[in-house]
C-alpha cells in the first residue's frame, strides 16, 4: 500500500506521514527531497512554482512510487499534490495508493507556516497554493481536519486504512 498525506503547507504532511509510517512500520519519503535545487531556490525567494517547474518533481515521485509499489513496499509519500492532474500523475497506473487530505483553516495553516525554521518554503506562498487546490472530494481522499493532535490524526489515518476497503477511493 502506497499512502500520499496531502494538503498545503503547514498542514502537517511531514509530522503525520513521519508519524504514521512509524506506526505502520514502512518508510516515509517527503516531496520535498524530489525538487530540483532550482525549484527549491525559486520558493525561498517567493516565487510559485508553475505547472513546468513542478513537472519534474511530480515525475521523480511517481517513480519513486512506482518503485516501492513495484517491490511490494508499503510507503507513506507527502506531497502537497495541489491538483487532480498532479494527483493523477503520482498515482499513474499504481492500483494501491491511498491519498489522505489533511486541511484547516487558513488561520492554522499560516501561523504555523510563519513558525517554521530553515525551511525554504516562504510563506507568502500559502495564499497561492490555497489558490490553486483542487480539493478532493469524497471518495477520492481520506479527509482529515489539521486541529486534531497530530496522534489522534494519525489513530484517525490508521483506523480507516485497516477499516475495511482500507478507505479506497
Amino acid at each position: 500500500m502506497i499512502v500520499i498525506i496531502m494538503g498545503v503547507s503547514g498542514s502537517g504532511k511531514t509530522t503525520i506521514g513521519e508519524r504514521l509510517a512509524a506506526r505502520l512500520g514502512c518508510g516515509f519519503s517527503d516531496a520535498d527531497q524530489f525538487h530540483s535545487d532550482a525549484n527549491k531556490a525559486k520558493m525561498a525567494a517567493g516565487t510559485p512554482l508553475t505547472d513546468a517547474d513542478r513537472e519534474p518533481w511530480l515525475q521523480a515521485m511517481h517513480e519513486a512510487i512506482v518503485e516501492r509499489a513495484r517491490l511490494g513496499e508499503d510507503h507513506v509519500f507527502a506531497c502537497s499534490a495541489l491538483k487532480r492532474r498532479y494527483r493523477q500523475v503520482l498515482r499513474g497506473e499504481v492500483e494501491d495508493v491511498r491519498l489522505v487530505f489533511l486541511h484547516g483553516p487558513r488561520e492554522v495553516l499560516a501561523e504555523r507556516v510563519g513558525k517554521r525554521r530553515g525551511h525554504f518554503f516562504a510563506a507568502t506562498l500559502l495564499d497561492d497554493q490555497l489558490a490553486n487546490l483542487e480539493p478532493p472530494g469524497k471518495g477520492e481522499a481520506l479527509l482529515v481536519d489539521i486541529r486534531s493532535r497530530p496522534e489522534e490524526i494519525v489513530e484517525q489515518i490508521a483506523q480507516a486504512l485497516a477499516a475495511p476497503g482500507g478507505d479506497r477511493p
